[in-house]
């Protein structure tokens, strides 16, 4: 198997390193600069070293570059790579060019987990990947368990894209929604959510938007009309921005008819600007 060194030991680098060891692959050297880092790099691999960057590229076969996106070029030109070699960087928004110009065969490949310091399984991970080889990069997701699909160069900004409007964004969201239900007294807001974000979320992603339910695709304006009024002023300002798009979608594909369409739009209008559309 493939020597493994891993450039930059934060929660990916570590999470990564330990699943590739536990598949197997010898894990030669990590670079760990922070204090942090150092001990993940203990408590995970406790028995490989600890080495400078130049140290772990001239000691291994495929390196990692588990590094934050902006540095990413800038520490791949500064280490030896040589012609023989793989450099994997994990970033979901860059491609292979960010790489240009090492003598390894560049690799970008991202796995759409948000990693702790906790061990994870990356079973049913779908990777995605952008490289001119795929022999290696397919053996190696699917010795972790896991799955890859290809994307080309020229699309991963969009990628990504996705996933943090669909990932980070839902946190903004759901944070804002147990803001609403703790002021509205519910003790245990999360509790309450809970079974319908679990049923809501598994729904959407079996059946996209055929999943709404609520006033919007009901047509109950005046339902929302009331819930404007009570958030009017409240953090949670998304709700007529998440209402516009619900209602567009909704109309788009016919669940919606233009009559009520309208109405909703003159009332998130309304909202918006204190007065009713002309």
């Amino acid at each position: 198997m493939e020597r493994i060194g891993i450039i930059g030991f934060g929660r990916a680098g570590g999470a990564l390193g330990a699943a590739l060891a536990s598949a197997g692959y010898p894990v030669t050297g990590v670079s760990a600069r922070s204090r942090a880092s150092r001990e993940r790099a203990a408590r995970l691999l406790p028995h490989v070293p600890v080495l400078e960057p130049a140290e772990v590229v001239a000691g291994a076969d495929v390196v990692l570059l588990a590094v934050p996106d902006d540095v990413i070029g800038a520490v791949a030109t500064s280490l030896p790579f040589t012609e023989d070699q793989y450099a994997v960087h994990l970033s979901g928004a860059h491609g292979t060019a960010v790489l240009r110009g090492i003598a390894a065969t560049p690799v970008a490949l991202h796995p759409p987990m948000t990693f702790t310091d906790a061990p994870v399984s990356l079973a049913g991970v779908v990777f995605t990947a952008t490289a001119p080889e795929r022999a290696l990069v397919e053996r190696l997701v699917k010795d972790l368990g896991a799955e890859v699909q290809w994307i080309a160069e020229e699309q991963r900004a969009l990628y990504h894209a996705g996933l943090v409007h669909g990932a980070n964004h839902l946190v903004t969201l759901v944070s804002q929604a147990l803001d609403v239900l703790r002021e509205a007294g519910v003790v245990d807001p999360a509790a309450t959510l809970r079974p319908l974000l679990t049923a809501t979320l598994d729904n959407t992603l079996r059946s996209g938007h055929d999943a709404l339910t609520g006033p919007i695709v009901r047509g109950d304006v005046e339902t929302v009309q009331a819930h404007l009024a009570v958030l009017r002023g409240r953090p949670a300002s998304t709700y007529a921005e998440l209402a516009r798009a619900t209602v567009e979608s909704a109309a788009g594909d016919g669940r919606l008819d233009a009559e009520t369409a309208a109405e909703f739009v003159q009332v998130l209008e309304r909202d918006r600007t204190g007065e009713a559309p002309r």
